[in-house]
């Protein structure tokens, strides 16, 4: 099997080092891991592409290269120039350090690669590493994606669903803030919310008088119904959602045509 692997913690993250850990058991002795992942830091560029720009492409050893662009990018890249004559079987991308359940996802850079090569007609997954009063004492805060990561991707490559649509699935995995040893299980959940307030500014002034802002977030530990990933992932469990790159509103659309014709 050829992998793909990407991330949008940057070549240099070492959620990256487990995926390809991860991804050099799942190929097995006879299959190939690429690495394409962004030069610097992408996180939270969700599934942006550099359309109006170039990105320069560099090669730091066999099978393994960065990029000055996003996660999308990387996958382009991955695609259509490194391996343009070899296209790989599956697209991994992650370990990202934090979690992407709940209204995360929508900023995800990890998973805007996944959705990128679901695009592109490959089967992806995209994972993350939830963190938490209960990782940050462990010498690797990335146990519960190390240990139980090849598990949980040959489990979906076996008995996962895997449609060809113009839109397929891809997976949204998230690894629960806890030890290795105390991962509960494996849950398939729906995206949950943990509210409003989750994302917002901090305005600071500096020294030359200019105007900056941090963007911030809010709390991670907010449960938000059974049934969905954050709760899943704070009783324990690997969370993993499917998903597709299609913003209709089905159960709407309905309602919305009788209301115009009425109108």
């Amino acid at each position: 099997m050829r992998i793909l692997i990407t991330n949008d913690d940057g070549i240099n993250a070492p959620g990256l080092e487990i995926l390809d850990a991860i991804a050099r058991e799942i190929a097995g002795p006879t299959g190939e891991v690429w690495t394409v992942a962004p030069a610097f830091e992408q996180s939270g560029v969700a599934h942006c592409i550099s359309y109006t720009h170039p990105t320069m492409l560099t090669q730091f050893g066999d099978r393994r290269y960065a990029a000055e662009g996003s996660p999308a990018d990387c996958v382009l890249a991955g695609l259509h120039d490194v391996l343009v004559d070899a296209r790989p079987d599956l697209v991994l991308s992650g370990v990202n350090r934090g979690n992407n359940a709940g209204e995360n996802a929508m900023y995800s850079g990890t998973l805007g690669a996944a959705m990128e090569a679901a695009l592109q007609g490959l089967p992806a997954i995209a994972m993350s590493q939830f963190m938490g009063p209960r990782t940050s004492v462990l010498d690797n805060p990335f146990e519960a994606a190390a240990q139980h990561g090849t598990r949980v991707v040959r489990l979906l490559l076996d008995h996962g669903i895997w449609d060809e649509g113009p839109q397929r699935i891809f997976y949204n995995v998230n690894f629960p803030p806890v030890s290795g040893a105390d991962v509960q299980g494996v849950r398939v959940a729906r995206q949950g919310f943990r509210g409003i307030h989750q994302h917002g500014v901090e305005p600071q002034t500096s020294p030359s008088g200019r105007r900056f802002i941090w963007v911030k977030g809010g709390a991670q530990d907010i449960r938000t119904g059974p049934g969905t990933d954050v709760e899943a992932n704070l009783d324990g469990f690997v969370s993993i959602q499917p998903c597709r790159a299609d913003l209709t509103a089905h159960d709407a659309l309905d309602a919305l045509t009788r209301a115009l014709d009425a109108g």
